[in-house]
């Protein structure tokens, strides 16, 4: 299972909780979509992964933006994803990323909106805040292989299902 989460936006701690934090345990793979903020928020996440891959934020310190790229590719169980904050990029510039680094997924943060959305040739997966959602509701992404598949989940922090998609292989 991969996880995909964002927005952190903490200062001391990783704010993980609930299902989030068992998704995250429980992960081959977590990807994070920028904007831990604090050098010690990235390093308490990294100690609850197994493998971390996380990019910077728009209000990520100079301390975290020394030690994470701004955009960062990933291949896995045959598919290439891409993860960008996205507080620099339009749908169009995105679709544009996707289409050069050849994804079949892009994760991307900074609305703090969970979004699941097909783009015919590529899907756009905003796992949302789990911990500071704003005006959304708190969620995260989960990604797994169901039936030769990635089946695209995103969920609550309590674990509750909000929307689901899939990307064939």
């Amino acid at each position: 299972m991969l996880t995909a989460i964002s927005d952190t936006h903490g200062t001391d701690d990783h704010r993980l909780t609930g299902r989030t934090l068992d998704a995250v345990h429980e992960a081959d793979h977590v990807l994070h979509a920028g904007d831990f903020m604090t050098e010690g928020v990235l390093d308490a996440i990294d100690a609850e992964c197994a493998k971390l891959t996380g990019v910077v934020g728009n209000n990520d310190r100079p301390a975290v933006q020394d030690r994470l790229p701004d955009v960062a590719t990933v291949s896995w169980e045959g598919l290439t994803i891409v993860i960008v904050h996205g507080h620099e990029h339009t749908e169009t510039a995105l679709g544009m990323l996707a289409r050069q680094e050849n994804a079949d997924i892009v994760v991307v943060g900074h609305s703090h909106n969970p979004t699941l959305t097909d783009f015919g040739g590529w899907t756009l997966v905003n796992p949302g805040s789990y911990a500071d959602p704003r005006r959304y509701q708190p969620a995260h992404a989960e990604l797994d292989v169901v039936a030769g598949d990635v089946r695209v989940r995103l969920r609550s922090p309590d674990g509750t299902p909000i929307s689901t998609t899939t990307v064939e292989r």
